[in-house]
C-alpha cells in the first residue's frame, strides 16, 4: 500500500473502531460456512435449484445483523416465511428459527475448532496501544464477546458494541452508521476523530454514512474494487500494513 492523503490522515486520528469477524479474527470463514450449510440444506428441502453461493453471502448477509441477513437472502429468492419470535427453536422454519439454526452451527464450529486472531491484526493492536490510540470493537454478531474471549482479545477493548448490545439499546445495525456512532460516543469522541476498519461492504457503507474521519477496507475476499466502490478511503490486505502509518507517541 502506497502512502496517500487518505493513509496519512490516520496519523491525526484518535481511535480505531474495528469490525470483528474477518477483520480481527478469521471467524468470517466460520460464519460463511455456517450460512452455506444452513441455506444449502434449506433450499434443497424446498426443491429450490438456485444454489446458495458465496456471492449470496457477500451480497445479502456479510456484516448485517443475523436476522436481517436471513430476511435479505430469503427476499432474493422470493421466499416468504413467518417472522416467528427470537426464542424460536432452530428446527422451526421462521426468520428467527433459521437465524438461530445458523447460530447453533456457528457455535458448534467455534467450540470444536477455536479461533486465532490474524497475526497482522495483533501487530496493529499492539502498535495502536503503544501509540496511545483508543480502540473499540463494533460487530453485528451476537457472539462478539465469545469470539473475543476465544481469540484471547477480550482485555484489549474497553468498548464492545455487538449485536446483543444493539438490540438492548435499540441501535440500528449496519449498514446504518448507528453502531459505530454509538461506539465513538462511548469513547467520548466525535466520528471525525475515529477510523472505521471493515471487511464488509455493509460496514464500509456504515462508516461512510457516519462521516468518520477515515474508512479503511480490509480485503478478505470481497475485492478491493468493491470496498472502494462502497466508499473505503483505502484498502489493505493485512492490518499490519497500517502500522507504519500510526502516529508516533
Amino acid at each position: 500500500m502506497s502512502r496517500s492523503p487518505a493513509s496519512t490522515r490516520l496519523a491525526s486520528l484518535r481511535a480505531l473502531l474495528f469490525d470483528l469477524d474477518g477483520v480481527l479474527t478469521p471467524t468470517a470463514d466460520v460464519h460463511r460456512q455456517a450460512w452455506s450449510r444452513l441455506f444449502g440444506a434449506f433450499l434443497e428441502s424446498r426443491g429450490n435449484h438456485q444454489a446458495y453461493t458465496d456471492e449470496d453471502y457477500f451480497t445479502y448477509i456479510d456484516g448485517r445483523p443475523r436476522y436481517d441477513g436471513v430476511r435479505a437472502f430469503l427476499a432474493s429468492r422470493g421466499i416468504s416465511l413467518p417472522e416467528g419470535h427470537p426464542e424460536d427453536g432452530p428446527e422451526l422454519e421462521t426468520v428467527f428459527g433459521l437465524g438461530n439454526r445458523k447460530n447453533r452451527t456457528f457455535n458448534e464450529t467455534l467450540r470444536d475448532q477455536g479461533v486465532t486472531a490474524y497475526p497482522g491484526s495483533v501487530k496493529l493492536l499492539d502498535a495502536a496501544a503503544a501509540s496511545g490510540l483508543m480502540m473499540a470493537v463494533v460487530t453485528s454478531s451476537r457472539n462478539g464477546t465469545a469470539v473475543l474471549a476465544a481469540a484471547g482479545l477480550s482485555d484489549r477493548f474497553g468498548v464492545v458494541v455487538d449485536g446483543l448490545l444493539s438490540v438492548e439499546h435499540g441501535v440500528a445495525g449496519k449498514p446504518a452508521p448507528d453502531t459505530y456512532l454509538h461506539a465513538a460516543g462511548l469513547l467520548g469522541l466525535p466520528a471525525s476523530a475515529c477510523a472505521v476498519v471493515e471487511d464488509a461492504p455493509s460496514g464500509i457503507d456504515a462508516g461512510r454514512a457516519g462521516q468518520f474521519g477515515l474508512v479503511i477496507g480490509v480485503d478478505r475476499g470481497v475485492g478491493a474494487e468493491t470496498l472502494l466502490a462502497h466508499g473505503a478511503d483505502l484498502v489493505v490486505e493485512d492490518l499490519a500494513e497500517l502500522v507504519p502509518l500510526l502516529p508516533a507517541r
